[in-house]
């Protein structure tokens, strides 16, 4: 193929053809499907950062089909990766087709971002899918059956599937099989999480709002922009999460943060009771009043406890160390890297103490450098 477009010959003779037909008329076995992935494997090799590609396949060791989506997938990376990382994210997505196929190449995105990715690009990634996050009204056709159509993200996928887990498992009656199928088990299992979040009512419920244990590096953790999180133990288990959404899970959900240091061992287990417990969230409920960010009106019932300097900073979970955050601006608070402080005056909850933020963008970062600077040798 390569040839032949060198030489002009899809667009020669009497039946001028696309190089498409061209293959296809040349190639029978092509007629059912896989002509346009040669064409496109062909016009890749001409240009020479695809040498390795070219190679693999002339070798018999990647078949063409997957070859076009290891070059697809190596175009739409290039633009993000750091200095020097091309040749080691060609040759991992030419490995991950071959020993996976297509599908293999496509899923292995997250993982060569969060390594060799230019700092903070897997986050801004799943900050951006955070974005198309959905959840359509019922579609009922009168027969009694309504359908959702449901649109996650990473973070919301993780979590979601790890209190799914649980509660979709086959529960056999008195040892006979249960017949209901995945899809079944899945549907009830998220209507029965949905009915335990009714009976709480107002209270705060001790049922942790997600069972998830994430590893981290050290690095990643402190860093905030490089490496990624992996979910262990669930239906889901592997999922990369970006640096910093570990961090804000990290506040106020029942994340099981494993610190690993450079040699992969364990430097911290974190436990649930670094989270704030209901006495002290109830407490935030009257200080605060709802959520701390300037403008926001969301109730408190409805927001998160933040710790003003992050857990993964070594943040007490105390509330002289909290604020009441939605979820909207609890994103905001971490991904702009703001910083909060109590302060003495009328809060929203008519306490005599309230919050007050630094917008300015890495304000937190310049409150750590302050708190490091205090700090005796």
């Amino acid at each position: 193929m390569g040839e032949a477009i060198d030489r002009g010959e899809p667009g020669s003779g009497v039946r001028a053809m696309t190089a498409v037909q061209w293959v296809r008329e040349f190639a029978p076995s092509t007629r059912a499907g896989g002509a346009r992935a040669v064409v496109e494997v062909a016009a890749a090799f001409a240009k020479p950062v695809n040498e390795p590609v070219r190679v693999a396949v002339q070798s018999g060791r990647l078949p063409v089909r997957s070859a076009a989506v290891v070059v697809t997938e190596a175009d739409r990376l290039r633009p993000v990766l750091a200095a020097g990382a091309e040749p080691h994210v060609l040759a991992g997505l030419v490995d991950m087709a071959v020993e996976h196929g297509p599908r293999g190449c496509r899923m292995v995105r997250p993982a060569l971002l969060a390594r060799y990715g230019r700092d903070g690009q897997l986050q801004v990634e799943q900050d951006v899918a955070r974005r198309f996050v959905a959840l359509s009204g019922p579609a009922d056709d009168g027969s009694g059956i309504s359908e959702y159509r449901l649109v996650l993200d990473t973070e919301g996928r993780a979590v979601l599937e790890a209190a799914l887990g649980p509660l979709s498992a086959p529960r056999p009656v008195e040892g006979e099989r249960d017949l209901r199928s995945c899809d079944q088990r899945r549907g009830e299992a998220l209507v029965a999480l949905v009915r335990r979040a009714v009976a709480a009512g107002q209270g705060v419920g001790p049922v942790a709002k997600a069972q998830l244990v994430v590893t981290v590096d050290w690095a990643s953790l402190a860093s905030g922009v490089r490496g990624a999180g992996v979910t262990v133990g669930g239906a889901d288990a592997g999922t990369l999460i970006a640096p910093e959404t570990v961090r804000r899970l990290a506040c106020d959900a029942s994340v099981l943060p494993v610190v690993l240091g450079s040699a992969g061992e364990v430097l911290d287990q974190g436990r649930a009771a670094r989270l704030f417990t209901t006495a002290q969230t109830r407490r935030l409920w009257l200080r605060d009043g709802g959520c701390t960010f300037p403008g926001c009106s969301v109730p408190a019932q409805w927001a998160d406890a933040h710790h003003l300097v992050h857990w993964a900073d070594f943040g007490v979970t105390d509330v002289g160390n909290a604020a009441l955050l939605c979820g909207r601006h609890h994103t905001v608070v971490h991904s702009r890297r703001l910083a909060g402080q109590v302060v003495a005056g009328l809060g929203e909850g008519g306490g005599g103490e309230r919050v007050e933020w630094d917008l300015t963008l890495g304000s937190y970062d310049q409150l750590l450098a302050r708190r490091a600077a205090q700090e005796p040798a």
